[in-house]
């Protein structure tokens, strides 16, 4: 054992010693807000805290509407406003339970890694992580791909943001449902999708991997896209965003208290607070003050940080950096194309009897009738596929309604839904079919075929 091993040892029983001396505690409080619960955490200080305990409440599907954190020193205490997605109270205490488990010397060995898939424990599925260009019709030859190599697609998230794609596929083997360990296979299966991935264009920066450990999947999925630097404008490639939506990063010097203040103010929604906590956290960054105010349309936030070495952001380029990755991670989840009215597309939502192969017709109906997906999300549910798909057409655009009335029609009307408020049901046009579908279904089934990934240049949807 080297000296790096022994000391990471050391530190780390030692932080364990001192969770079991001083174990967090959690309390839910109903009484003190009128309109929401809130959930106050005292805990020994570690660096991460603070992005568990942010991880367990949008595991739980909590909307923050107000955060205090202080974690100056060896002890933080945070204080959480928090309803459920209806805007209503918690009824229940389940969480102060949850938020212990994730702190205590258990919740290192023991993430949220389950809720976050949504399917079978670890170590009954392999994992593939994906990043490369995004194109139309992506998605639907990755599935296919692992279609034709006899994988079964259990759960899957996929983000695309400035003209990338990173995506985690949860797979196991189509004849007997376990994990897929066999190092040849694994082998091929990575190579087939690389592939696909580089194309014609991205012979450089296409990647797959097979993950290693039980990573948050929306956490993984923010450092692949910061390791494929997809925050770097000068490689961005795709239309120009709305100032109006364009979210609002300050970051300044804080002189007389030694830190660097971050300022951000955006359009509230879901997961927001996590993403810019998972971005600080993972650029080597803590968080020793902040206050969080998302009470209305617009969310702010405003962080005191300093680097892990203890000093604060000392030049305007990591200044500017640090800015820059934090708009990105805010817009991974809502990327703009052209306007503020176009965010992530259209978002379907299917819900079947799950079989395999489900995916791969699905995203193959979606590519001939000219749908882009812009961001995926797939689960399991016992025999149950829940799935959400957001879709534009291929150059980003809204898409018409009566395509989407054509795909419904063909996958099926009861279901394939759509949850958008400004979609309005119109009859389809006689035939149902985008005429540019069979282009893009001939050209991307002839690039799978010549590279040996299909055996067939057509398929139905059974």
């Amino acid at each position: 054992m080297d000296y790096w091993t022994s000391s990471v040892s050391v530190d780390d029983e030692f932080e364990k010693l001192a969770l079991r001396i001083n174990p967090p505690m959690v309390t839910v409080d109903n009484e003190s807000d009128k309109k929401a619960t809130l959930i106050k955490v005292d805990s020994a200080n570690r660096r991460g805290s603070l992005l568990e305990v942010v991880q367990v409440l949008t595991d739980l599907n909590l909307i923050i509407k107000r955060a205090y954190i202080s974690s100056d020193g060896e002890w933080f205490m945070d204080v959480f406003h928090v309803t459920d997605q209806d805007g209503n109270k918690l009824s229940e205490d389940k969480v102060a339970e949850r938020i212990q488990q994730s702190l205590g010397p258990r919740g290192r060995s023991f993430r949220s890694f389950r809720r976050s898939v949504g399917v079978q424990p670890a170590l009954e599925h392999a994992t593939i992580e994906l990043t490369g260009r995004d194109r139309p019709g992506l998605l639907s030859e990755v599935f296919a791909v692992l279609a034709d190599l006899k994988c079964n697609v259990v759960a899957a998230e996929v983000w695309t943001h400035n003209s990338r794609m990173a995506s985690v596929v949860y797979i196991t083997d189509e004849v007997n449902g376990v994990a897929i360990d066999d190092p040849e296979r694994l082998s091929k299966i990575k190579q087939l999708l690389l592939h696909v991935l580089k194309g014609n264009k991205d012979r450089r920066s296409a990647n797959t991997a097979v993950s290693v450990g039980s990573t948050h999947k929306e956490r993984r999925l923010h450092q692949m896209m910061y390791a494929d630097r997809d925050y770097d404008n000068d490689v961005m490639d795709c239309a120009p965003t709305s100032d109006r939506t364009k979210p609002l990063v300050t970051v300044e010097k804080c002189a007389d208290k030694g830190y660097t203040v971050v300022n951000l103010s955006c359009p509230d929604r879901p997961k927001l607070l996590f993403d810019t906590v998972c971005t600080l956290t993972d650029m080597q960054y803590v968080v020793y003050h902040g206050t969080i105010i998302a009470e209305g349309p617009e969310a702010h936030q405003e962080y005191y940080i300093r680097h892990i070495d203890g000093w604060p952001i000392s030049s305007e380029a990591e200044r500017q950096r640090l800015i820059h990755c934090l708009e990105a991670a805010i817009k991974r989840r809502t990327s703009e194309s052209f306007d503020v009215f176009v965010m992530q597309g259209i978002r379907l939502e299917l819900c079947s009897e799950d079989r395999v192969g489900l995916l791969s017709d699905v995203t193959r109906i979606f590519r001939e009738n000219g749908l882009s997906v812009t961001r995926a999300e797939v689960t399991t549910r016992g025999s149950q596929a829940v799935n959400v798909f957001y879709v534009t057409d291929a150059s980003g655009y809204p898409v018409k309604n009566e395509t989407i009335e054509a795909v419904r029609k063909e996958i099926g009307l009861t279901i394939l839904r759509v949850k958008d408020e400004t979609y309005s049901t119109s009859p389809p046009q006689q035939g149902g079919k985008f005429s540019l579908g069979n282009l893009f279904r001939s050209r991307s089934e002839r690039f799978l075929y010549s590279l040996g990934l299909i055996k067939s240049c057509s398929c139905a949807f059974e």
